[in-house]
């Protein structure tokens, strides 16, 4: 028998070793399942199945686990390693054996109430052959647990998705401490059961999602809907239309707003971008995915958040979601994307189409709110880039509001009360992006190309050598928490038809974009590239290779000395290998030297490369300050430092998204300046700082990272301190043109200097701080404060360029001063 059984096994072993491709999660299982090889391990599996067994054996292996083929001995008792929920069914249903899977566990914790040294550990481990979740009807119903297949069914599940399948493992349970707990009665195994049924469920449920729904369905849902029944009665009132052709016009947005899903079209692009990102991509970087898997295992509603810096944002989230054994999201495109091939293609791996502004049709208005509502109803997740569009400079947009918005108010009409809904910030870094040069060209007043075919076409031809990508999840805001904390009353505001709008939801949903967008800096990837973009930057000329080898370390070392946040990730790499990976993407220029390599930019690569610099910039921002300080006095009081530090930090945290309270800042500020002061960069003696005069040049190329934004403060103080009675609009225009103009005068190469968003924000802070008032009154005092400190932060040529651009901006014209003569 034994040996009849070996040749099943190996004939057996041939065409599963040909028809299955197998990976593993989570994909660090030694870190986030903590196994303990060393003691005994049981499987726990949800069915019966060789083929699975196959698998589960391939993978343990590779890990270095007990092999499942193998069996236990145990106080004279002969067990297998492994133990099955459900039985197999057969082909012919009355031919099913009676499940020995609940005895087997009761002799397990037997042993453990007879042997209280004994300690096995009990490991559920889920093998899933392909991910389809299915389609919305009632015919699905015996499908709900797609793992229970008969031999004929197995055989092809194998033959068609064996190179698509999962094996997860969850994290050990120990049966000796069940068995103390809870005892060892055929009760509690039962229970066990239970339990262990009811977490492969939700396992599979978490890598599948729900079914997706028939469109035509979904389409007569949404009109059926009393929200929609209303708008359409309005809209056939107000425009004198029939209700049937109102309705057929609303289908016809429906069509244009609806996604597609398509398994078979996420598994096809997955084998394609697998091999894409193999070619342009030295590595994909995943951080803190665990959050997002905890979420989902939780039952959570997941709203991805990610910033826009590229088209490769859509694809790379979903890619990394879906080879993490997580549900791809339905995302939230822009409509420009909608074209062929392009369109069709991305509305079958997930996208929604979403117009640039709803003003003036009410109507798409209220079709696109309930389209999300019932994609929250049902229980997909949902990704949208709450910037609105791809940033052009590098650094997080002030969020759009509207579709967030729209969130708050779907889970206020309780259409998603069953699913907490959880917003997962996301930061996106990569070494080298297709469009910098676009943006760049669009930023000096270039107009953007409209997205097409063959302008995809030239995109993917340019593409190669994009070094690494990185992919870090923030800490996720869940919706209701935040909610009951800020708002104890919201559920009172709760109206399940007319989705009014409560008097607080504005400032909540301000507060909560600026909130995501601190948490998606608060995860920043540090890389070679904007690492050493950093570096260079802040130098207009050139730097010798060792130069550049001691900045390097000095900004890593304040990167770990002083971590800006927890979740920020700093590479392990020493200076050296940085640079030689920089090195490698061909964005700097080597000019050899008889002593030493100096390594510069030239000015195009400077333009460039400001956007990699400006991913990171909030980083240094305040090391910088504090540096900009202590440069420009001879000796200064630690207490001075603070002031200045807290006068300018608001005007920081607005631009750059920064963390930090103003409570927190001096804590802040202190570890910075013992961390300068142990680098050697500064010196102290009683409460005065002083800059050490041999790392004078180090502590000069730190400041110069806030040069550029300490300049745009300056123009604008200066213009405001002379121009107190001028409008926002018209600080905010002359600003720019003071900037444009420095630029060219002192060969600033960062195009986002004179940016109109930049000073927008800046004069919104203004009035946020008080120096300026709603009656368009300015506090002389505060700005003539904030005038003397910029005056000390900036190099004196600049500060007379920015100070005779005003003179002439002030300057009486011919006509004003003859008529004051006469």
């Amino acid at each position: 028998m034994f040996s009849w059984r070996r040749m099943y096994d190996k004939l057996l072993d041939l065409p599963l070793r040909f028809l299955i491709r197998s990976k593993i999660l989570p994909t660090d299982p030694h870190g986030e399942v903590n196994l303990d090889p060393r003691q005994l391990v049981i499987y726990l599996l949800p069915y019966n199945s060789k083929a699975v067994l196959y698998v589960l054996r391939i993978q343990c292996l590779k890990q270095g686990w007990p092999d499942p083929m193998t069996q236990l001995h145990i106080e004279g008792l002969t067990l297998p390693r492994y133990v099955f929920i459900h039985d197999t069914p057969r082909v012919f249903s009355w031919y099913n054996k009676n499940l020995k899977s609940i005895s087997l566990l009761h002799k397990y914790l037997n042993l453990h109430r007879s042997n209280p040294a004994l300690d096995m550990q009990l490991v559920p481990v889920a093998v899933m052959f392909g991910r389809s979740p299915g389609r919305e009807s009632p015919s699905n119903y015996p499908l709900s647990k797609p793992y229970l297949l008969n031999g004929i069914e197995k055989f092809f599940a194998v033959l068609w998705h064996g190179r698509d399948s999962f094996v997860r493992f969850s994290r050990p349970i120990s049966l000796r401490d069940m068995a103390i707990e809870h005892g060892s009665d055929k009760s509690i195994t039962h229970k066990l059961a239970r339990v262990a049924r009811i977490h492969f469920a939700r396992q599979r449920l978490v890598t599948t999602g729900p079914p997706l729904p028939v469109r035509q369905e979904l389409f007569n849902t949404l009109l059926n809907s009393k929200t929609i029944e209303k708008s359409l009665k309005d809209a056939m009132h107000s425009k004198k239309i029939p209700l049937k052709n109102m309705k057929q016009t609303a289908i016809d947005l429906m069509e244009e707003i609806a996604a597609d899903f398509s398994y078979e079209g996420i598994r096809f692009s997955n084998r394609i971008l697998s091999w894409t990102w193999n070619r342009l991509y030295q590595g994909l970087q995943v951080r803190n995915l665990a959050r997002v898997r905890k979420l989902a295992e939780e039952g959570k509603e997941i709203v991805y958040i990610p910033c826009h810096r590229s088209h490769m944002d859509y694809l790379l989230v979903s890619y990394i979601l879906y080879n993490h054994g997580l549900v791809p999201p339905h995302i939230a495109a822009g409509i420009n994307l909608n074209f062929w091939p392009a369109g069709p293609i991305f509305r079958h791996l997930g996208a929604f189409f979403i117009r640039r502004t709803f003003r003036g049709n009410q109507l798409y208005s209220t079709i696109f709110r309930e389209y999300l509502g019932e994609l929250f109803t049902r229980g997909y997740s949902v990704e949208y880039f709450i910037e609105g569009g791809r940033s052009r400079t590098g650094r997080l947009l002030k969020p759009k509001t509207g579709i967030l918005t729209m969130t708050i108010q779907a889970m206020l009409r309780q259409r998603s009360s069953k699913r907490p809904i959880t917003l997962v910030p996301i930061y996106i870094g990569y070494e080298r992006i297709m469009e910098v040069a676009t943006y760049a060209k669009e930023l000096r007043g270039a107009a953007k190309e409209q997205e097409g075919f063959w302008q995809m076409m030239r995109g993917l031809c340019q593409l190669r050598n994009l070094g690494q990508g990185y992919v870090n999840f923030g800490e996720p805001l869940p919706l209701a928490t935040w909610l009951s904390t800020q708002v104890p009353q919201w559920r009172d505001s709760i109206d399940p038809i007319y989705a009014q709008r409560p008097f607080w939801l504005s400032s909540v949903v301000n507060e909560i974009a600026t909130t995501l967008m601190v948490r998606i800096n608060n995860a920043a990837a540090v890389n070679a590239i904007n690492l050493c973009s950093s570096v260079h930057l802040s130098h207009q000329g050139s730097l010798t290779r060792p130069q550049l080898l001691e900045q390097l370390h000095c900004y890593l070392q304040l990167l770990r000395n002083v971590p800006y946040s927890q979740d920020i990730t700093v590479p392990a790499l020493t200076p050296e290998a940085l640079l030689a990976h920089a090195l490698t993407m061909n964005q700097f220029t080597i000019k050899n030297d008889t002593i030493n390599d100096v390594i510069f930019l030239s000015r195009d690569q400077a333009i460039l490369m400001t956007y990699y610099r400006n991913n990171i910039q909030h980083l240094f921002i305040l090391p910088a300050l504090v540096a900009s300080i202590i440069c420009g006095h001879p000796a200064i009081e630690h207490a001075q430092i603070q002031q200045r530090c807290l006068r300018l930090y608001p005007f920081l945290k607005a631009e750059l998204f920064m963390r930090y309270s103003t409570h927190q800042l001096p804590t802040v500020i202190d570890k910075l300046i013992a961390e300068l002061i142990r680098q050697k960069l500064v010196d102290i003696k009683g409460t005065l700082l002083y800059p050490v005069p041999t790392r004078l040049h180090n502590l000069k190329l730190l400041a110069a990272s806030a040069s550029e934004t300490l300049q745009r403060y300056t123009i604008t103080f200066l213009l405001l301190n002379a121009n107190p009675k001028w409008s926002r609009k018209m600080l905010e225009k002359e600003s720019r043109r003071i900037a444009q103009q420095l630029s060219i005068l002192h060969g600033i190469n960062a195009p986002e200097f004179f940016d109109k968003a930049v000073f927008s924000t800046l004069v919104e802070k203004l009035r946020d701080e008080q120096y300026l008032k709603d009656t368009g009154d300015v506090i002389n005092e505060k700005i003539s404060e904030m005038c003397e400190i910029l005056s000390e932060l900036v190099e004196v040529d600049v500060l007379n360029t920015i100070k005779s651009a005003n003179f002439q901006t002030n300057k009486p014209t011919f006509t004003s001063l003859s008529t004051k003569r006469a």
